[in-house]
């Protein structure tokens, strides 16, 4: 299954879920010390991998981190191959001057936010479905 292209069908069905809890961005230079089940993503990048956690976890890792963030899922399948999605929610957010780090994954985007900014996103969020 290959997910929804449609982006009047993406918006309206997106239906934003909030994942309760405190996640963080933080980098490693390797994975070997960290158990990838207590991760939600790693990133290898040029100059290092980069990781998104729960705060408790990276806090037990004695990991750096500088970012609060929540963690808002966008329940709808959408493909990888959807054009426009992540640009309309992108907007709306920032018109609202909310800053937003987006995750597409196979089956959903994942959007981080600022832990003060969670309940104003999910409403901006939940505007399209109207």
């Amino acid at each position: 299954m290959s997910g929804e292209k449609n982006l009047d069908t993406l918006l309206k069905s997106m239906k934003p879920k909030h994942n309760v809890g405190e996640f963080v961005f933080c980098k490693t230079e390797n994975l070997e010390q960290i158990n990838l089940s207590q991760i939600i993503m790693s990133f290898k990048e040029e100059e290092s991998i980069t990781i998104i956690a729960e705060k408790a976890v990276a806090d037990k890792l004695d990991l750096d981190y500088s970012f609060i963030a929540s963690w808002i899922t966008l329940t709808v399948h959408s493909s990888l191959e959807a054009v426009g999605l992540t640009a309309a929610f992108s907007k709306a957010l920032s018109e609202n001057r909310i800053s937003c780090n987006v995750v597409a994954a196979y089956y959903h985007d994942h959007i981080f936010v600022d832990k003060k900014d969670t309940e104003k996103a999910m409403a901006i969020l939940n505007e399209f479905s109207k």
